[in-house]
């Protein structure tokens, strides 16, 4: 049964749906989504060896922060009533197997350690489990003559999420689009103990020009060729869909789409197909963007940043990772 329909005697004059609209209190009582703080997942960026915050220049007001700072920031954004940090390690070191990347004292392990340390249950704690940060060739997977060597790879993911589940996350996000990365992640955390550390995959993550300005924050730009091997082509909707039931048939407890504003329709799809819990990562070329044109005084950053969160939430996420979450969550409260 369809919930409404349109009959001769229920269109205009009878129906003036302008009425709903008429005043702030009741455009209010109507409104059908609603943004929260606590939808918002909030980047971090912690770089190994920095002695004080580094801006970066591709992402106005979002720095690099030495671990000294970690503390000061998750503070702030608990305080805005954000709920969850994701943590993205900056090492000093960098080799062909990305030792430390599963290094227990490593950048993100001592950031997670800290975090949990100092704020326990107050905050979510998520990581991202890639390798592109920690090899020296900046690719997401292994490399061997030139290639991704995707079986090599997910082992080594897999000791990475283990030595983020030792330090206390709570949600491992493996982000490097290798096949077979949630099955082994989850035989990992489980074999190692740890059956309560959730798995967030990146399961839709697109080839996109809009990972940039990370790129630039995270000084991760590979050294040859680039990512379409393994992240997927942004024209193929039935392959995202087929890379999200993957994930979920691998044990997946969330799935991601990546780019958000791009692909509302994959996180529609998504939401149509599923009950998992939805994520989408408003990404730091879609930041970038608004940030740059409300420098140049042609949008209004506010109207514009709140407009396109609401539009992922409505679209059917459940929660967002976003550079303007604690500038969204500080809108909020007024």
């Amino acid at each position: 049964m369809k919930k409404s329909s349109i009959k001769s005697g229920n269109a205009f004059p009878n129906v003036r749906l302008r009425r709903l609209r008429t005043s702030p209190a009741i455009r209010d009582l109507f409104q059908e989504t609603r943004l929260s703080a606590k939808d918002l997942i909030a980047p971090v960026f912690v770089q190994e060896g920095l002695k004080k915050p580094e801006a970066i220049e591709s992402m106005p007001d979002i720095q690099r922060i030495p671990l000294s700072k970690l503390a000061g920031e998750v503070e702030h954004i608990s305080d805005l009533g954000i709920r969850a940090v994701i943590l993205f390690g900056l090492p000093s070191h960098k080799d062909t197997e990305a030792t430390s990347a599963f290094d227990d004292n490593g950048i993100v392990q001592q950031s997670v350690e800290l975090v949990r340390k100092q704020f326990g249950s107050r905050m979510a704690i998520v990581t991202d489990v890639c390798l592109c940060q920690y090899t020296s060739h900046g690719h997401c997977g292994l490399v061997f003559n030139k290639k991704i060597d995707n079986d090599r790879s997910i082992d080594t993911l897999a000791k990475v999420a283990i030595s983020h589940a030792k330090a206390g996350a709570d949600i491992v996000a493996p982000s490097a689009m290798m096949d077979g990365q949630v099955q082994a992640i989850r035989k990992g955390l489980d074999g190692a103990g740890y059956t309560d550390v959730a798995i967030m995959g990146y399961s839709a993550k697109q080839a996109s020009p809009l990972y940039a300005p990370f790129r630039d924050a995270a000084h991760s730009a590979p050294e040859f060729g680039d990512r379409r091997t393994y992240q997927m082509p942004f024209s193929n909707a039935k392959e995202a869909m087929r890379e999200i039931e993957t994930d979920i048939a691998e044990g997946a407890d969330i799935v991601m789409v990546k780019p958000a504003i791009p692909y509302l329709d994959l996180i529609h799809r998504a939401r149509q197909a599923t009950n998992l819990p939805i994520c989408a990562y408003s990404v730091s070329g879609e930041y970038a963007l608004i940030k740059a044109a409300a420098m140049n005084g042609w949008v209004d950053e506010d109207a514009v940043m709140t407009e396109f969160l609401t539009s992922i939430k409505r679209a059917g996420a459940d929660m967002i990772i976003t550079y303007q979450a604690k500038k969204m969550a500080e809108l909020l409260r007024k």
